[in-house]
């Protein structure tokens, strides 16, 4: 049973290819944020998180999340999805390979809804949100904060990291070579 909080809603009525969907993949929460860009400003459609139940086994958990993406693609209708590399941690093999797992349904949930999705490691989001390659969680919401515009730090962390991922996307994709 899939569950999709969302924390800001407005109407889609833009064109599909301007809108961004990025995506903080993770097999418990997947923050997801939908981004569009009018008069030259990044505004939010959308955001939230997927979850699965801890509970239920890694197929379940993995059917959550491709069913929840899917709802998310099929109400908003995104262009494109800006997708978090995955990070693996010496420490946690058996993290990145659960990661391993969620990235892929997410994947397919795209290709399936005949999306585009671009790859970006979690360092190139902060440098180009930030300006810091290593910037903490609280600078990444600050800046995504400021950046959009927003009265409050996005909440949670999956939420703020997606809306970042999906504005990372946006400015490489209007000026990769200034950003890298």
């Amino acid at each position: 049973m899939m569950e999709r909080d969302t924390s800001r809603n407005k109407e889609a009525n833009l064109n599909p290819s301007e809108r961004v969907l990025g995506i903080d993949p993770g097999l418990n929460t997947t923050g997801y944020g939908v981004i569009d860009v009018r008069n030259g400003r990044i505004e939010i459609v959308e955001a939230g998180v997927i979850r699965s139940h801890r509970g239920d086994s890694i197929e379940r958990r993995l059917q959550s999340l491709y069913k929840g993406l899917l709802e998310v693609i099929d109400a908003l209708k995104p262009g494109a999805m800006a997708l978090e590399d995955l990070y693996a941690h010496y420490e946690r093999p058996t993290t990145s390979i659960l990661m391993g797992h969620a990235r892929g349904v997410l994947c397919l949930a795209a290709a399936e809804s005949s999306i585009a999705v671009n790859h970006y490691k979690p360092t190139q989001v902060k440098r180009v949100l930030t300006g810091n390659g290593r910037a903490p969680k609280p600078q990444v919401q600050l800046a995504v904060m400021q950046q959009l515009g927003l009265p409050s730090l996005p909440d949670p962390p999956d939420v703020a990291d997606a809306l970042a991922i999906a504005a990372c996307h946006y400015y490489l994709s209007r000026n990769p070579a200034s950003l890298l």
